[in-house]
């Protein structure tokens, strides 16, 4: 995938495979004398020209009048006039009307930022656009506040129906945007209001509390969520620490469990273009999986992460410093690992927790079934001489069973979706891992315990934050929010909790790698390797 790559074309500027055309527009106006004016109204005369150079309709709402008169007034040679985009697009892929929502003295138009920000369940990401050239200013992330209420959605969805509930789960996200926001403004050294447009990626019920609208039926049937596609609506109605009338965009959702992050990475993965068949795995505090090509997309989606995010395992933590990431076991069941920034170990991220499933198996130490083979209960990773805590850090059978629900839950939605279309894996051209856990999952570990397919490795690739990704082109290009709203439209959604078969496939899934072992051809040489090695 390529990243990045400004291209110079005649008079318009490209950015990877697109035009820019951003969310809102800055256009620098030269003002007319009095005797050039004649009669007419100075603020007409302003629309007049806005809409010339735009060809489409132009707002200026009262509230900016008396402004933009002022400016006229003070005899400045030129003005900049800052453009909200309206819902509509045009056939052509540009955006149908504008709303003046801000004017200044002088030509601005190279002062131009936006935001593309991804809201995960745990943890958020901000970037600050340049929307002159597409490119990525300043960065920030942090944990998602709402944590406090609830580690998993299902959690924080129970949490809303308390009193006053959902405006705290609002708040708490909002105050964790605001945050970051100052934090890239400091950064960049520019003022938030600066700001003139945002785009959102995230999944569906963060969507929902975001916007401060009840999630509640999101986890009940028929699971139909209040929203898909929320539309364009301005900063200052949730509160973000923006210009007020920056229009905010949230990529569209399908259902109550594919949002639209799982649709940015459909958009930046090119799925939806290519002719061969190709699946898309986004493991996360949920499970989302995209099957599909440029004639047709299904999807799916189920609980899956906590247990990898750390949330469930007894030493399991978040990705952070001093979380062991890496764990290899040799034949004589020596552990090596690593933490993140070597600091002291304080516990095993999902990385790790998988990496240390994987290497119990292929050394023998747990059974095909997920039970160790002698007896013991744990198995340690790092020794409480090593750890900061001073105490040791495990695996035990019980967080093994954990994973194993996991690992099923994955292997039975796949599974299912698979054969909805009739569909065999040497039919996958390509495995997509979305997703910030999918940056860092070990493909090869993954594979091992059967929590991803056995595929040639070439075929795998890795997205990084493809919903931060996703939110980064929607903000600078509307044909590629039409885009995404043509991926929303073309969608063919299974719902798991509906799905008789998804709990029979679930129950037969809980080996390691799989029940048929002839799906996992590489890891059965692995096996048959140690094993020789060990006589």
């Amino acid at each position: 995938m390529n990243h990045y790559r400004p291209v110079i074309l005649a008079d318009q500027r490209v950015v990877n495979d697109f035009e820019l055309d951003p969310l809102t527009r800055k256009i620098s106006i030269k003002i007319l004398q009095g005797h050039e004016q004649g009669n007419k109204g100075m603020v007409d005369t302003l629309r007049r020209n806005l809409q010339q150079r735009l060809s489409v309709p132009v707002e200026i709402p009262l509230a900016l009048m008396n402004h933009l008169v002022k400016l006229v007034r003070d005899d400045n040679e030129v003005i900049t006039v800052t453009l909200a985009a309206g819902n509509d697009i045009n056939e052509d892929g540009k955006a149908a009307s504008y709303q003046a929502i801000d004017a200044e003295p002088g030509d601005h138009t190279d002062a131009h930022v936006g935001l593309a920000i991804d809201i995960g369940t745990t943890t958020v990401v901000v970037y600050l656009v340049n929307m002159v050239n597409g490119d990525i200013i300043a960065k920030a992330s942090d944990y998602n506040g709402q944590i406090k209420l609830g580690d998993d959605i299902l959690s924080r969805i129970m949490a809303a129906r308390e009193e006053k509930g959902l405006k705290e789960l609002q708040t708490l996200i909002v105050n964790t945007l605001n945050a970051l926001i100052k934090q890239v403004c400091l950064e960049a050294d520019l003022k938030p209001q600066a700001i003139s447009g945002v785009c959102i990626g995230a999944n569906t019920t963060m969507v929902h509390l975001c916007l401060g609208l009840d999630p509640g039926s999101i986890c009940r049937a028929p699971y139909r969520p209040a929203v898909n596609n929320a539309g364009i609506f301005c900063a200052g109605e949730i509160g973000l620490a923006v210009h007020p009338l920056a229009p905010i965009y949230c990529l569209p959702s399908i259902g109550s469990y594919i949002g639209g992050d799982v649709l940015a990475g459909i958009l930046v993965s090119g799925m939806h273009k290519q002719e061969e068949v190709s699946l898309l795995v986004d493991i996360g505090t949920n499970g989302e999986f995209i099957l599909g090509n440029q004639e047709w997309l299904v999807g799916c989606a189920g609980a899956a992460g906590p247990a990898l995010e750390g949330g469930v395992t007894e030493w399991g933590i978040r990705a952070e410093q001093g979380a062991v990431d890496q764990v290899s076991i040799d034949s004589e069941h020596h552990v090596r690992y690593t933490t993140i920034d070597n600091a002291p170990a304080r516990g095993i991220c999902g990385s790790g927790l998988i990496d240390s499933l994987a290497e119990l198996f292929l050394n023998g130490l747990i059974n095909r079934a997920a039970r160790f083979t002698d007896g013991r209960e744990r198995f340690t990773i790092v020794p409480a001489g090593e750890s900061a805590t001073g105490k040791e850090i495990f695996i035990s059978q019980k967080d093994i069973n954990s994973l194993m629900r996991t690992k099923g839950a994955v292997n039975a939605a796949l599974e299912v979706l698979m054969e909805s279309v009739g569909c065999q894996w040497e039919e996958i051209a390509k495995f997509y891992a979305a997703g910030a856990f999918g940056q860092y999952l070990p493909i090869e570990s993954a594979i091992t315990i059967g929590l991803y397919p056995d595929l040639p490795r070439e075929q795998m690739l890795r997205l990084g934050n493809s919903s931060g990704e996703g939110a980064r082109q929607v903000l600078l290009s509307h044909s590629k929010r039409q885009e995404i709203e043509e991926i929303a439209g073309k969608i063919t959604y299974f719902e798991m909790n509906a799905s008789s078969s998804f709990m029979d496939k679930y129950g037969g899934s809980r080996f390691l790698p799989h029940t048929n072992m002839d799906l996992f051809p590489s890891v059965k040489e692995k096996l048959a390797v140690r094993q020789r090695g060990l006589c």
